[in-house]
């Protein structure tokens, strides 16, 4: 197997970074195996492979294009995908793939990239049994989509965005912001959503929302062998028409020590069913911290404006703009700013260190907070118009990617509507 070098792999990353729009769903665990006739095919190809969308598949990049497939499959087995470079013309890429269909494993999907543009050519690809044809040169984003999308419903809109938020340091508010980000998603763009509260120990999610479920996420992540979409939607607490829990126990009967894939399952479920999952994220950092953070499909963290929080939020950013270089940037905003006769880090030195605006930035509030706190409330059911209340609805718009849905108003003639129908003559 030829190695790529890792300055070819650097130019083969993409100019652009996944759009405001667009959520690609991750891919399962399948196999996929390439066969590059070009170095920068090559490069894209294994840095897709890198991408946290395609975490769960096994990848192989051979040189060799469509010829070296034929052969590799003469006497192995042909895996999940084929991803096939081919630098010829039409005839000649048609008279490879039925070569190479005389040695493929029914129910193999495959992949061609072609130097031609060529409406005739895709048909009697697609005709013969091609997934999809890319054209040269492919983008490391251009791969990801191709492979992820063989295994999502192309009519079907992307559902289980989520969204993990995370304090830069203990104390600074994450929890709170996380619940009434997920508020405001649930009653303001009236998307159903789920909180998942992944402070087994110290959970304030069953607080926040004043519910008491008997059932958490305990119960998922100590039960792997029982987790489907039946089981875990039996362990969602209602707390709106939109808006479900995943509750911590908040016990300390248990040690809550995971390996770094923990939840992976619960959330391909919660992804399954629900098209938004607020994860909140505990201060800590361990594999499976990590895990969730880089697998989210956008990221908010929460920093106090001081020091210790300037320091470990960079270094949160950094660490996670780099694991994810095919992602938009990690969002970041400053809660509890304005404290009386608290020397603070401005905004604008968080800024000018992460090179990026805060997308927030929270007033010290106390008695709001506090009251909400205390009541098992969020801020819009204490004080709708206020200020944070509008500051949590325009971060949930931020995190969906989605605007606020505008209540209809109702027409002229609906009150008209019963004087209307009298006036009207009877069907006979």
């Amino acid at each position: 197997m030829k190695q790529v070098s890792q300055a070819a792999r650097d130019e083969a990353s993409p100019a652009d970074p996944v759009g405001p729009h667009e959520h690609i769903a991750p891919a399962p665990r399948v196999s996929v195996q390439a066969f590059c006739e070009t170095v920068e095919t090559a490069a894209a190809i294994q840095a897709a492979g890198e991408d946290r969308r395609l975490a769960k598949t096994h990848l192989r990049v051979q040189m060799g294009g469509l010829t070296a497939a034929v052969e590799a499959y003469q006497s192995s087995p042909t895996p999940n995908v084929i991803i096939l470079e081919s630098e010829s013309r039409g005839e000649d890429i048609l008279a490879g793939l039925d070569r190479l269909a005389e040695v493929c494993d029914a129910g193999t999907r495959v992949v061609i990239i072609g130097r031609m543009n060529d409406v005739a050519l895709y048909r009697e690809l697609v005709r013969r049994g091609v997934s999809d044809y890319l054209i040269q040169p492919v983008g490391v984003l251009q791969v990801v989509r191709a492979v992820c999308g063989l295994y999502s419903a192309p009519d079907a809109k992307p559902v289980g965005r989520i969204i993990a938020v995370v304090g830069a340091k203990g104390g600074v508010g994450a929890s709170t912001i996380a619940h009434n980000i997920a508020f405001s998603i649930a009653r303001d763009l009236m998307l159903d959503a789920v909180v998942t509260d992944l402070d087994l120990a110290f959970g304030t999610a069953g607080l926040d929302f004043n519910q008491d479920p008997p059932q958490g996420v305990a119960e998922a992540v100590f039960s792997p062998e029982r987790l489907d979409n039946a089981f875990v939607d039996r362990l969602l607490a209602k707390c709106t028409d939109h808006l479900s829990l995943m509750a911590a126990p908040a016990t300390l009967e248990r040690v809550y020590d995971f390996g770094a894939d923990a939840f992976d399952a619960i959330f391909d479920s919660l992804r399954a069913t629900m098209p938004c999952v607020v994860v909140d994220v505990p201060h800590q950092w361990t594999g499976w911290t990590k895990q969730t953070l880089i697998s989210a499909d956008d990221i908010l963290i929460v920093a106090a404006p001081d020091l210790a929080n300037l320091r470990n939020t960079k270094n949160l950013y950094d660490l996670l703009k780099a694991a994810r270089p095919n992602d938009r940037r990690p969002h970041y905003c400053l809660n509890q700013v304005g404290v009386p006769k608290r020397p603070e880090v401005k905004a604008a030195d968080f800024a000018k260190a992460l090179e990026q605006q805060a997308v927030a930035v929270i007033p010290f509030e106390p008695q709001v907070f506090g009251a909400a706190a205390n009541n098992g409330q969020m801020i819009a059911e204490i004080a709708a118009n206020h200020r944070i209340a509008e500051m949590f609805r325009q971060l949930a718009q931020r995190l969906t990617a989605r605007a606020e849905q505008k209540k209809r108003r109702p027409g002229l003639l609906v009150p008209l509507m019963p004087l209307i129908e009298k006036l009207l003559p009877r069907q006979a």
